[in-house]
C-alpha cells in the first residue's frame, strides 16, 4: 500500500513539473520588448538604452522558413536567419546578456515580407512542418543563445486550424525540450490575421506568455480614448493574456508617443491591465536617439 501511495505522489509531482514547463510565466507589467535587425541599418544591441529595473527583451527580426536566395521560396519549416547578423551575431547576443542580467533575447518568425514579396505561412503538413521547425529553430536558438520565440506570420497559405496546430505544437515542443522559456504572438486588427491567431489562442493560449498586439496598425492619429477602446477589445479577444501596448518608431500609425501613448499606458497600468510595452523598431528609433524607449522603460520601472 505504501509503495502504491509513493508512486501516486511521484506521478503527481511529475505531472506538476510537466505542467509548469508549458505554463506561461506570471503576468508582469514591467516587460519592455523591442524588435531589432530587420532593416539592416547597423543598429546594435548596445545602441539601445537598457533600464536595469525592467525585464528587457530584444526580438530579432526575422527567422523565416524560406530559402535565402533572391527568388525566395517556402521551405516547410526549415528556418533561416534573415536579420542583420553582422551587427547582431551570437557573440553579440552573449555579450549584451552578460552585461545586463535583466536582458533576454528572442527571435520572431515570419514577418510581412521576404526579399520584396509577401512572406507566407505555407506548411506541407502539420507533422512535417513541426518536425522541420523544431529541428531548424533549435539549432538557431542554441547557436545564438536565445531565450524565446515570437510568432509574426501575416500571410497564410493554410487555414486557421492548421496554423494553430503547427504553431501550438512548435511552442509546446520547444518549451518541453527546454529550448525556450517564453513565447509570444504578434497579431493585429485584420480579419484574416485575427482568424488565424484567435484559433491559435483558443487551443494554445495557455502556453503563450505575451501578446504583442500591433496597435500601431490602427490608423495614424489614433486618440487616447480610441486606443483605450482598442486595448479593451483585444484584451477580450485574447482573454487571460498578457497584452502589451505598442507604438511604431516612424510614427506611421496608431497612437504616437508624442500624442498620448504614455498617458494611455499609465491609465492601463493603474487599472492593472498593462502587460508591458513593445516597440517596432530599434532600427527606426536609432535616428531618434531612442528617446521613447527611455520614456517607456521609465514608466514601466516606476511604481504604479
Amino acid at each position: 500500500m505504501a509503495f502504491s501511495k509513493l508512486h501516486i505522489v511521484l506521478f503527481a509531482q511529475l505531472a506538476l513539473v510537466a505542467m509548469a514547463s508549458t505554463q506561461p510565466s506570471a503576468s508582469k507589467s514591467d516587460i519592455f520588448r523591442e524588435y531589432i535587425g530587420a532593416e539592416f541599418n547597423n543598429v546594435k544591441f548596445s545602441d539601445v538604452p537598457i533600464n536595469p529595473n525592467v525585464e528587457f527583451h530584444y526580438i530579432l527580426a526575422f527567422a523565416i522558413d524560406y530559402t535565402t536566395s533572391s527568388s525566395s521560396s517556402p521551405t516547410n519549416g526549415k528556418f533561416n536567419v534573415f536579420w542583420d547578423t553582422d551587427n547582431l551575431s551570437p557573440s553579440q547576443v552573449s555579450s549584451i546578456k552578460n552585461q545586463h542580467s535583466n536582458v533576454k533575447v528572442a527571435l520572431s518568425l515570419g514577418g510581412d515580407s521576404v526579399n520584396g514579396g509577401s512572406c507566407y505561412f505555407s506548411p506541407s503538413s502539420v507533422d512535417s512542418w513541426v518536425s522541420n521547425a523544431v529541428s531548424s529553430l533549435t539549432n538557431i536558438i542554441q547557436e545564438y543563445h536565445l531565450d524565446g520565440i515570437d510568432i509574426d506570420y501575416e500571410h497564410f497559405h493554410a487555414d486557421p486550424e492548421t496554423f494553430a496546430e503547427c504553431i501550438g505544437k512548435l511552442i509546446t515542443t520547444l518549451k518541453n525540450n527546454g529550448v525556450i522559456s517564453f513565447a509570444s504572438i504578434a497579431p493585429y486588427d485584420d480579419d484574416d490575421i485575427q482568424s488565424h491567431y484567435l484559433a491559435l489562442w483558443k487551443s494554445y493560449g495557455h502556453i503563450i506568455d505575451y501578446v504583442n498586439f500591433q496597435f500601431y496598425a490602427y490608423d495614424k492619429g489614433t486618440t487616447v480614448s480610441q486606443f483605450m477602446n482598442y486595448f479593451q477589445t483585444q484584451s477580450s479577444n485574447y482573454e487571460g493574456g498578457s497584452i502589451l501596448a505598442s507604438f511604431i518608431s516612424d510614427g506611421s500609425g496608431g497612437l504616437a508617443p508624442q500624442n498620448g501613448f504614455f498617458t494611455a499606458c499609465s491609465r492601463l497600468r493603474n487599472h492593472g491591465k498593462l502587460g508591458g510595452i513593445f516597440v517596432w523598431s530599434a532600427d527606426d528609433s536609432k535616428a531618434l536617439g531612442f528617446r521613447y524607449e527611455k520614456q517607456s522603460q521609465a514608466l514601466l520601472a516606476a511604481h504604479p
